[in-house]
């Protein structure tokens, strides 16, 4: 998951008529309560053994024998290390897929946890830790459950369900890109059996515990690489007027990138953000040096906006690098779409969510600007992302633990709700899906 800025709004639901439990949502309810340690130990499993993008190998393997000893049929490697299983119930209806990403980040893991990371890999060069700081370890074990209940009612069970275990969530090596859920729509993953609607979660660690938040439409932002190399002139720094400078060219150009948003975005319609997170130019400070590289994301809420950004990025940063005398070539990498969460099927479900947390553990969030390529399977089907809630308040933390950093940690009893929604979410469509 891309960044980790979030905000919710509390919303009545008085108009929303509740789903009641079947007898079988309240079996697999009892089911996921008594696998409930189960669950832990193998969340702590792929927490303690995490493994980079493209690079989940032990992940894969330990999830592929779970699965097979479910009795499911298994396809193994898809989209380099990704896995996907079948379950056919005997009775006729829809096929569902739910989907886990599989990957860590390079991150040193510090947050005193037990079975915390000791693991050390090659990440770009460099010797880093490895550790799962976005919560994908507990939706590999949430899913993994998931598919042991919905086994176990085979027989009562309306459909199909596949159950997809993406890598590269976090974006594959740049050698080997495309990656992810983009490689996994291109291999097939939403076919044969043809996938008439996908579900999928993302913990939340800034969110109360077993608290769910959503939305219709939008909910996540897109995001894109940009590279914008400035070619100047260099000389001694103690004669700047023999230079072309491209730091100060570099300068000029980021800011000149935020009025982009700030004064030629329609901000009225959507958000949208353009951030510099690497500048690198020089090597010694009295020398003005050639080139000046620039290295940041896009983040936009519709494909209209994506592209008037992208223009406009280019545009700014060659005329003010013309201005000066330099020049700046610039390179945009189109990464993920915006996760937009299909209306019809958000309304359809929503109840289900509210079944399974309670009315006053559902929320209704603003769009935000992190982003997921689960968005790549909602471009292709009818797809519904959501957040669950999982700050451990029960540890008191001085500091709060943010995703993507060394301290970030999720309440294991959360994982209970997650379940539960992706179980219900199942039943609930298959239940009232129409040929």
């Amino acid at each position: 998951m891309k960044n980790i800025f979030f905000i919710i709004i509390i919303v009545s639901f008085t108009n929303v008529v509740l789903a009641q439990p079947t007898k079988l949502q309240s079996k697999t309810d009892a089911d996921a309560k008594a696998l409930e340690s189960k669950m832990i130990e193998l969340r702590r499993y792929f927490h303690e053994n995490p493994e980079l993008s493209n690079r989940e190998f032990r992940t894969s393997a330990k999830i592929v024998e779970h699965l097979k000893s479910l009795g499911l049929e298994v396809q193994y490697p898809v989209a380099k290390t990704g896995v996907v299983a079948l379950l056919k119930g005997a009775k006729p209806g829809p096929v569902v897929a739910l989907r886990a990403d599989m990957d860590a980040l390079p991150i040193t893991e510090r947050n005193g946890l037990p079975f915390a990371s000791k693991v050390v890999a090659d990440f770009g060069g460099q010797q880093t830790g490895v550790m799962h700081a976005c919560g994908h370890d507990a939706h590999m074990a949430m899913l993994l459950i998931a598919a042991e209940i919905l086994a176990k009612h085979k027989a009562e069970l309306k459909g199909t369900v596949k159950f997809i275990f993406q890598p590269a969530e976090e974006g594959a090596p740049a050698d080997e890109w495309p990656g992810g859920a983009e490689l996994m729509v291109k291999e097939g993953v939403l076919e044969n059996p043809k996938v008439d609607a996908i579900f999928g979660l993302h913990v939340q660690s800034l969110l109360p515990s077993g608290q769910i938040a959503y939305r219709s439409g939008g909910l996540m932002a897109s995001v894109d690489g940009v590279d914008i190399k400035v070619k100047g002139k260099g000389a001694h720094g103690a004669t700047p007027w023999d230079s072309v400078d491209p730091i100060v060219v570099a300068a000029q150009i980021i800011q000149g990138l935020q009025t982009i948003v700030s004064r030629q975005t329609e901000l009225t319609k959507a958000g949208a953000v353009v951030t510099i997170g690497s500048v690198h130019a020089g090597v010694r400070r009295n020398i003005i040096p050639e080139v000046a590289v620039l290295e940041g994301t896009i983040r936009t809420f519709d494909d209209d906006m994506q592209k008037k950004v992208h223009e406009k990025i280019k545009l700014t940063a060659e005329k003010i690098a013309e201005g000066s005398g330099a020049t700046a070539d610039v390179n945009i990498l189109v990464m993920y779409p915006a996760t937009v969460n299909h209306a019809e099927l958000t309304s359809k479900m929503a109840p289900s969510l509210i079944r399974t947390a309670g009315e006053k553990n559902v929320v209704v969030t603003q769009p935000v600007t992190m982003a997921e390529d689960f968005s790549f399977y909602q471009r292709k089907v009818p797809g519904f992302f959501f957040f669950l809630g999982g700050y451990p308040a029960h540890l008191n933390l001085k500091t709060q633990p943010t995703h993507h950093t060394a301290d970030f940690m999720i309440d294991e009893a959360a994982m209970l709700t997650g379940v539960k929604a992706l179980v219900n979410l199942t039943l609930d469509y298959s239940e009232g899906w129409k040929k």
